[in-house]
């Protein structure tokens, strides 16, 4: 059998489970066994071959990292057992030809370049041998060429480590680790951790070698005098060798607080001033207290010694400081100081304290009072008073008394703010008094404010009082009746119908009933406040008319006793056995009229009879001032006016022109005596002086609307006008102007009429129209 053989300039170590070893004294080597098996593999331009028993025989290689380079090394050698007069060499796989190479001829293998094994710690690759007629010789044998590791990384901190560990305590702080990228198989990455030696954390802190845990060592940590310690930590490879690589970190460690501190207060004596009229519950100083500890650390309890506790407490407030809170109200007229001690204690994790030597534990603390001008006070926080319903005014219920707590002691004034309440108080004795009856059934209780005021200042208090009205047997019971009815077939003895009573007084009430004699009708007592009535006589006529009512006198038994008198209306009806009626005779109703009804009904008439006087009045008035009006002569004349076309008779509107008429006879209704002649409606022509004719009616009718207008406007009595006519205007935007004779004196014209007067009696009205005697004058409308 022929043996391959590979040389190497390094040591002989196995690789695989398939390597035999071989030495060149010729010792036989182990070579592993391959199953025997044809297989063909095809070769291009070239014939078949069957695949025979392979005969590679593998030692390891190894390449040494970082190993410098500058021309290529000899690493191995590939040799054949196979008697083969030319034979050649390829490689394939990671790196071939490139970082390795091989000789073809000679099987010399070679790198050519410096490798990093923690880039890569092994490179696969495969040999095969071939003839000198490139015929494969031997098939594919896998080799592997591994990087051995050298000591070229530091170890390395991940991240940065802060700690903390509790001030007087010894024990585990936090564990520190580095990592280093050698070959973790050897001492190359094998670490060791130890602290920087330093003077002031070298007897407190420590550091285990292998698992980088730190510890403290002491129980004398204490945070209050120093709070944070750094720590250098080094890691070091090759076991901790001086020879191995080192890298350092730094690991700030916090000490935290523990209550191992005593409060204290800041001074040994407090003085504080307090107005007398401070709010209770409220703060009225503080006394500052110092703790090394942390806030949230500080447990300090306060207590006040002696009766101070009476009027004063002392409590923490957030910060921890000592507050005084006023827990009774102060009254300079009584106390003007008070002097107390206040104590304090606490808990501590840690005895004995750093301080105890130097703590103030209790002080001395003066309260001084300050005087204010206080309101009053009152006697009592509230006042209660009863009285019975229906007293008369003027009754007492009871006295109000309030005070003035300084040393002036200045006069009270009392009053009730609230109005409209029916009690009064006497503004200097405070006696609280009715001013009108109280009645219990439309309220049981009054509850108001009386204020207490300084003379001549503003300071006042007030203080709710209530009054509770007690009952008295006031009101008359009333009866609660059913549907009573008699049957005409009832006989003596039969309940018709069962009476009870009510009563509004809060009494107890033993209601007693009777009947006015003369009746067909009994009672019996039932024990319960209520009362059966009964027949006495039977039977009886639906047909009969008489009146079956009667008359119930019901007595409530109070002090003193009141009664009522009811009559009752009783039906006659027809009934079936069971006396369930099926007719009845229509009857009288209840006749029941209380007092506050009647008193109603009186002031309803009353009123109405008020509103008719007042009506009668009114219209009796109106009618004597229409017919002084009437007094006046009324001529019955007609107007027509010439704007519309004729249509006859019917074609003209006929006005009631009396009142015109009227002002012709008596010139002093249309004029005022501070005015001065109105103007005429009437075209006037100016006549001769010489000429004498009668006088025509010179009434003014624009004075007339005038004044109507103002009387319409003034005078409450009278009727209203429907319309109001102006007579002779037919509008200044008229384009065909007007056909009226009334106006033709507005156009200038100085045309002597009194030639009309030559036409004799027939036109001696025209003439009249258009003439006039005395002197000229115009008068424009």
């Amino acid at each position: 059998m022929a043996w391959l053989q590979v040389w190497t300039t390094g040591l002989i170590v196995p690789l695989l489970n398939f390597v035999a070893f071989a030495q060149d004294s010729g010792l036989s080597g182990v070579v592993p066994e391959r199953p025997q098996s044809d297989i063909i593999v095809k070769k291009e331009s070239y014939p078949l071959l069957r695949r025979q028993k392979r005969e590679w025989l593998w030692n390891s290689l190894y390449v040494i990292e970082e190993n410098p380079v500058q021309f290529p090394f000899q690493i191995g050698q590939l040799k054949s057992s196979k008697q083969v007069a030319v034979k050649s060499f390829t490689i394939e796989g990671e790196g071939a030809n490139t970082i390795f190479t091989v000789n073809k001829k000679g099987g010399e293998l070679y790198v050519n370049t410096l490798l990093d094994r923690e880039e890569k710690a092994q490179y696969h690759l495969t040999a095969k041998m071939y003839d000198g007629n490139e015929v494969l010789v031997e098939s594919a044998g896998d080799f592997i060429v591994q990087v051995t590791d050298i000591n070229d990384n530091c170890p390395v901190f991940s991240k940065e480590y802060k700690g903390s560990v509790v001030e007087r305590k010894k024990g585990t702080v936090f564990e520190v680790t580095a990592t280093d990228k050698d070959d973790p198989t050897t001492a190359n990455a094998m670490l060791q951790y130890s602290l920087t030696r330093d003077a002031e954390t070298w007897d407190l802190f420590e550091i285990h070698p292998i698992s980088g845990m730190i510890t403290s060592k002491t129980t004398s940590l204490d945070r209050e005098k120093k709070s944070q310690y750094v720590l250098r930590v080094e890691a070091r490879d090759m076991n901790g060798r001086p020879s191995g690589c080192l890298n350092t970190t730094t690991v700030p460690i916090t000490i935290t607080d523990i209550n191992d501190n005593m409060a204290s207060f800041s001074n040994r004596k407090y003085e504080i001033s307090v107005k007398e009229n401070h709010k209770l519950d409220e703060e009225i100083g503080k006394l500052t207290v110092m703790d090394r500890d942390e806030p949230e650390n500080k447990q300090p309890l306060f207590s006040i010694l002696s009766d101070g506790g009476k009027t004063f407490n002392a409590n923490p407030d957030q910060n921890k400081d000592c507050i005084l809170v006023l827990k009774q109200a102060l009254d300079y007229e009584t106390r003007t100081s008070y002097t107390f001690t206040v104590k304090l204690e606490e808990v501590l994790h840690s005895l004995p304290a750093d301080n105890v030597n130097e703590a103030i534990t209790s002080a001395q603390v003066t309260i001084r009072v300050m005087d204010v001008d206080e309101p009053p006070i009152f006697n009592s926080y509230n006042y209660s008073f009863s009285v019975y319903e229906e007293q008369l005014e003027s009754t007492l219920l009871g006295k109000i008394q309030a005070r003035d707590p300084d040393r002036a002691n200045k006069r009270i004034e009392y009053s009730i703010p609230e109005t409209g309440l029916p009690f009064s108080i006497h503004p200097f004795s405070g006696e609280l008094s009715l001013l009108r009856k109280l009645d219990r059934e439309t309220k049981k209780e009054h509850t108001f404010a009386v204020k207490a005021q300084e003379q001549n200042s503003d300071l006042q208090s007030l203080v709710n009082i209530t009054i509770n009205v007690l009952d008295i047997n006031d009101n008359m019971p009333e009866l609660i009746v059913d549907d009573i009815y008699v049957c005409e077939n009832d006989v003596k003895n039969t309940v018709i119908g069962r009476l009870e009573a009510l009563d509004k007084d809060d009494q107890q009430a033993t209601f007693t009933y009777s009947l006015l004699p003369n009746s067909n009708f009994s009672l019996k007592d039932n024990g319960d406040g209520t009362s059966n009535l009964l027949v006495k006589k039977g039977p009886f006529n639906l047909e009969d008319s008489s009146d079956y009512s009667v008359e119930v006198r019901v007595s409530d038994g109070g002090q003193p006793p009141l009664s009522s008198v009811t009559k009752v209306q009783i039906k006659s009806c027809q009934c079936d056995a069971n006396r369930v009626y099926s007719k009845c005779k229509a009857s009288k109703l209840r006749m029941g009229v209380s007092v506050h009804a009647l008193i109603a009904i009186l002031l309803c008439i009353l009123t109405i009879l008020v509103i008719v006087i007042l009506f009668v009045m009114r219209k009796h008035y109106q009618k004597d001032s229409l017919a002084s009006l009437k007094n006046i002569g009324e001529i019955h004349e007609q107007l027509v006016t010439y704007d519309e076309e004729g249509g006859g008779e019917m074609d003209t509107n006929g006005y009631d022109v009396s009142i015109l008429t009227s002002a012709c006879n008596d010139g002093s209704l249309l004029r005022h005596p501070d005015r001065f002649s109105h103007p005429s409606m009437y075209a006037m022509v100016q006549k001769p002086p010489h000429h004498s004719q009668p006088t025509a009616c010179k009434g003014d009718m624009a004075a007339m609307i005038e004044m109507k207008k103002d009387e319409a406007d003034h005078d409450r009595d009278g009727f209203p006008y429907d319309t109001l006519h102006i007579y002779g205007y037919e509008g200044p935007e008229s384009l065909a102007g007007s056909l009226s004779s009334l106006e033709s004196s507005s156009s200038g014209s100085n045309l002597d009429y009194d030639f009309l007067n030559d036409w004799g009696p027939r036109f001696k009205a025209l003439a009249e129209l258009y003439g006039v005697d005395g002197a000229d004058y115009y008068h424009q409308y």
